[in-house]
């Protein structure tokens, strides 16, 4: 038997559908979307049998007019279902695709967007669907080779720069205060101050509160300190098999000296205590392969994956008409 729902934000099956999925990243998590506070979020489900595809969306009103356009949450996010991507059937991707086109239809939605997971191949659910366009590349350390091939796969420059920080008195803990988990928020600004970064990525101080303390997900901040003093740090979540390194940043006293390559490293060593696979890094700022972002981070591994985007245009005339 199919049906095709469409869940809000606080509906405890969101979780549900989630954590049953066969692969997942925290950027789906029921506790991750409550974090989006200005739009509606959904979660378009549809089942066959017991088996189920699920697409996670922002609804965003288009300023003016009575129409609606779909994006993602901040992140790597796309579809999940409780199957491999591979196996769904294509008379179950069909349906899908046939109930969310009339939901968008009906819902007045003129096009849908959705930033996909680059570990995952969730390329099938969007066959003969809309456009999967290339954004740019990520950076991931393979945790599964001995940890001293991950060390010798960093940039020669970050291993002295590790065994320097180390012989200079740095140490990498894990946030344990408010008032740590403050410093950093503070910091962080900083940093992406100096990026010019936009303003999507100056979060709300509960925000990184939530991230760090909610019931869909496992995250740590990781500190680097000389002393007493904070140096840096990068918040890290786990899901399954995968941790990400998700936001970071460091004070300008000690940025010359990089303790955010001991954070990494450290992270590295957590992670393998996990039985992590991969310790995904992420790319540059807005996705970007080129910016100095993105070249830190490639330092740790030659690892790429391809991050793209979903698009469908649901109604060409009244795309148009709101670009």
């Amino acid at each position: 038997m199919n049906s095709f729902s469409v869940i809000g934000v606080t509906d405890p099956r969101w979780a549900e559908i989630i954590s049953l999925s066969n692969q997942y990243d925290f950027y789906h998590t029921q506790s991750y979307s409550l974090l989006e506070k200005i739009h509606e979020l959904i979660l378009c489900v549809a089942f066959r049998e017991k088996d189920f595809i699920a697409l996670p969306l922002i609804l965003r009103k288009i300023e003016g007019t009575d129409l609606f356009d779909c994006t993602s949450v901040y992140g790597y996010c796309g579809p999940v279902s409780n199957l491999p991507f591979k196996n769904i059937s294509k008379d179950h991707i069909r349906y899908f695709q046939s109930e969310l086109l009339t939901f968008f239809k009906n819902s007045q939605i003129v096009s849908a967007f959705s930033r996909l997971h680059p570990i995952f191949d969730q390329d099938p659910v969007f066959e003969n669907f809309g456009v999967i366009r290339d954004i740019n590349k990520t950076v991931a350390i393979d945790l599964t080779i001995p940890k001293e091939s991950q060390f010798n796969n960093y940039r020669r420059e970050y291993r002295r720069s590790i065994r320097r920080l180390r012989e200079n008195g740095f140490s990498v803990i894990e946030a344990s205060t408010k008032e740590e988990i403050d410093s950093f928020i503070e910091f962080y600004y900083g940093m992406m101050n100096r990026l010019n970064a936009d303003s999507s990525y100056f979060f709300e101080k509960e925000f990184f509160y939530k991230l760090l303390d909610n019931p869909c997900f496992e995250s740590k901040l990781l500190l680097a300190m000389k002393g007493n003093e904070i140096a840096a740090g990068t918040i890290y979540t786990f899901v399954n098999d995968i941790m990400q390194s998700h936001l970071g940043g460091d004070t300008i006293k000690y940025r010359d000296q990089s303790p955010i390559i001991l954070i990494t490293d450290e992270a590295r060593l957590i992670g393998c205590e996990y039985n992590i696979r991969l310790l995904h890094l992420g790319g540059g700022l807005h996705g970007s392969s080129v910016d100095s972002l993105f070249h830190f981070k490639k330092g740790f591994s030659d690892l790429l994956f391809d991050f793209r985007g979903w698009q469908l245009i649901v109604d060409q005339s009244k795309f148009l008409y709101v670009l």
